[in-house]
């Protein structure tokens, strides 16, 4: 029976790593972006007993997994026994080991059996040997890196409302607050049936449904149309600001009628704020730039105004390109640059200024706990790089060649306009105030965050 074992010294006491393991969003913080799963059902956490049902890609298809929870020890372990699945047998032990009173040492030992017996192991074991020391390498990093976030950020937990729960962003930060021990209200469209956890809102008037909702002690803005689905044409221009600037103002009015009013708001915004910079650094203390989402963004800010005139504490986190296989640009790039077929946009001269996720929802975090921190924050890593920088970095992570530039002339008349401020602009951006507020990144480097969220 083959055995799986993955070790990890981890700068926390057991009990800690143990709760966050046993809270809402840690299976979702745990699973790799490249291996997309979706949790079915759900029954209990992870008491002795307790079940999950899981849609997991095999191959070009996709199975059901249904897992059970046994063995279950306060603070110390749990298993995940395969009840249907896969595998023709998997007992997966989560084991936490203290060493001394400040640490301990992560441990997972999967024992499992392939189907189809001798030849299904000599066919898969090597397959899934791979996958598993790759997937366990990744968990292993967000776990070690989500604690060092939470540790460095203390205090008591917040109740939080989050607009845009389900979006790219969003659908990252709901779990990484939960592990981290907050509470999350996720902010739905009118349209939506509330599920547990949930508050209606409606966009065009601000209305928020607040029966039922616990006093809030931060809000986390994230909702928007998308920018990059389609051509810009009149109305979907018209769309995208209204969606920022109206819809951002009017449930800023609305925030100002709560009591008690929450002590923060972090509402995203976009480094297309500073426009095209050419070679030139920018950091918070830059002028707005020219240009559709330079416009954007500074009615998207300036519509916070109502928060601020309540006392609302309002931080604008001026955002980069995110950087993860889940969503974004990385997500459009990776299957022309998988097939070898990448290569830079334009002269490639163009800077691009870029933010892991998971730094991102460090700096969510030290926007809601820094109470001295208010306006535009750059949500960025410290190193932008060209695209031709960019182009030859992915390309090294993932051992392909990047031979196949798209001229200027093809970008324009494939996005119009958007391939102008989008594609060809340069914005060199430069995170002034977390630099100068110490923040700690754990991905500074393009090529160590490439690396983490593709699994290589």
């Amino acid at each position: 029976m083959p055995t799986f074992l993955k070790r990890t010294h981890l700068a926390a006491p057991a009990e800690v790593v143990f709760r966050w393991h046993a809270r809402p969003g840690a299976f979702e913080r745990l699973t790799p972006p490249w291996a997309p799963v979706t949790v079915v059902e759900r029954s209990g956490g992870i008491d002795t007993g307790a079940r999950v049902v899981l849609d997991i890609p095999v191959g070009p298809t996709r199975v059901r997994w249904v897992a059970e929870h046994r063995n279950y020890v306060e603070g110390r372990r749990f298993t995940d026994v395969q009840v249907s699945g896969p595998f023709a047998r998997w007992a997966h032990t989560h084991s936490f080991e203290p060493d001394g009173p400040g640490a301990c040492v992560l441990e997972d030992r999967i024992e499992y059996d392939l189907p189809l017996g001798a030849a299904g192991a000599l066919v898969g074991g090597p397959f899934v040997s791979r996958m598993l020391e790759r997937m366990f390498a990744y968990r292993h990093r967000v776990t070690a890196g989500d604690l060092a976030t939470h540790a460095r950020y203390p205090g008591d937990p917040l109740h939080v409302l989050v607009s845009g729960s389900t979006g790219f962003v969003g659908s990252a930060l709901v779990p990484f607050l939960t592990t981290g021990g907050h509470a999350v209200t996720r902010l739905v469209r009118a349209a939506q049936p509330p599920a547990a956890g949930a508050a209606r809102w409606t966009p065009d008037t601000g209305a928020v449904d607040s029966k039922g909702l616990a006093p809030l002690d931060a809000v986390v803005h994230l909702a928007g149309e998308n920018i990059a689905s389609g051509r810009w044409s009149a109305e979907r221009k018209a769309a995208i600001l209204r969606s920022r600037s109206a819809t951002t103002q009017r449930l800023c009015k609305t925030l100002a009628t709560f009591r008690p009013r929450p002590a923060v708001l972090i509402c995203a915004s976009a480094i297309g704020y500073y426009g095209d910079t050419g070679e030139t650094a920018v950091d918070e203390k830059a002028a707005p730039g020219v240009g559709f989402l330079a416009d954007v963004c500074r009615a998207w800010e300036d519509a916070t105004a109502p928060a601020v005139d309540a006392g609302i504490r309002v931080v604008n986190l001026r955002i980069g390109i995110v950087l993860s296989p889940a969503g974004g640009v990385l997500k459009q790039l990776l299957t022309p640059f998988q097939l070898g077929l990448g290569g830079r946009i334009g002269s490639g001269r163009q800077y691009m200024s870029w933010v892991a996720l998971d730094d991102l929802l460090g700096i969510v975090l030290y926007g809601l706990r820094a109470a001295s921190v208010a306006g535009p924050v750059n949500a960025v890593a410290p190193g932008a790089v060209t695209n031709a920088e960019f182009t030859r970095g992915l390309g090294t992570v993932l051992g392909r060649p990047t031979l196949f530039p798209i001229p200027a002339a093809a970008a324009r008349l494939a996005f119009g306009e958007m391939a102008e401020e989008m594609l060809l602009a340069s914005t060199r951006v430069r995170p002034g105030r977390l630099t100068a507020e110490g923040f700690a990144f754990r991905y500074p480097a393009l090529d160590g965050a490439l690396r983490h969220c593709l699994g290589t």
